[in-house]
């Protein structure tokens, strides 16, 4: 039911967002500029995704920036295990995707990697696989893959906790729970004696507080350097969208080219 309810809410926000935006690929121009390709998707409703943002920005004070201070507490090896067993286990939803994109030498990269980190990796918590020469590759997701076929953005707008995203990366999170993500799969769609839903969520939430423990003084840096926080977090999410769907290296004015890790906001 909770799918349907979902699937339901992503087609209506698709139609509303979707007649609303100007031109015909679904995006807005920055300042009439194509520059060099980087289109802005438009606020459709801007004054409630304020509210919103508002409304995550207190959770963030009171819950995950405290969350993240007292992960930070734990020794650099245990972090960085952690660290280490969230980015294989993102590998479920990247090699489908490296697939989708015809990315096929990432997609062999990553499930080699995805094997020996499982497994002399010891559930990921060691990067076995780089020692082996195998390195890291860059995230996928259903969003990109769509961003890559052509889809347009669809308009801007914020989720309660989840935060900043676009119709195209919802329609793309909803089609990955749907079909997509073996991790989904495994832990809520399926009863398994291995693993429960609690650890499906649980890891969303320890890979939130992980990345925020990594940001913890650049979000500080932003947010008292930035005259408007909502309009610069905006722009940092939909720039770091488009470089990624891009396979842009090259690192934009507010983001490192790795998950918004250690943000550059000098």
């Amino acid at each position: 039911m909770n799918k349907f309810v979902s699937a339901i809410l992503i087609i209506i926000f698709s139609l509303i967002y979707t007649n609303s935006i100007a031109g015909d690929d679904g995006k807005l121009k920055v300042n009439g500029n194509n520059n060099n390709g980087y289109v802005e998707a438009k606020d459709c409703f801007e004054k409630v995704n304020r509210g919103i943002f508002a409304f995550n920005q207190v959770l963030d004070k009171v819950i995950f920036k405290p969350l993240a201070k007292g992960y930070r507490m734990f020794p650099q090896p245990i972090r960085a295990g952690t660290s280490n067993a969230l980015t294989n286990l993102s590998n479920v939803v990247t090699i489908p995707n490296n697939v989708l994109q015809g990315q096929f030498k990432d997609a062999g990269v990553n499930s080699a990697r995805l094997i020996i980190n499982s497994t002399l990796g010891i559930a990921g918590i060691f990067d076995v696989a780089s020692y082996y020469g195998l390195k890291k590759r860059d995230k996928e997701d259903y969003g990109q893959t769509l961003g890559v076929w052509g889809s347009g953005t669809g308009c801007y707008f914020v989720l309660p906790i989840l935060g900043p995203t676009t119709v195209r990366d919802s329609v793309g999170s909803l089609a990955g729970i749907i079909g997509g993500d073996a991790w989904y799969n495994i832990t809520v769609a399926r009863d398994t004696q291995y693993f429960s839903e609690a650890d499906y969520y649980a890891s969303k939430l320890l890979d939130g507080v992980d990345f925020r423990a990594k940001n913890l003084e650049s979000f500080d840096s932003l947010e008292n350097n930035s005259v408007d926080l909502y309009a610069s977090v905006r722009s940092l999410y939909l720039q770091d969208r488009y470089r990624k769907i891009k396979n842009i290296d090259k690192t934009t004015e507010t983001l490192s080219d790795d998950d918004w890790e250690e943000l550059d906001t000098q």
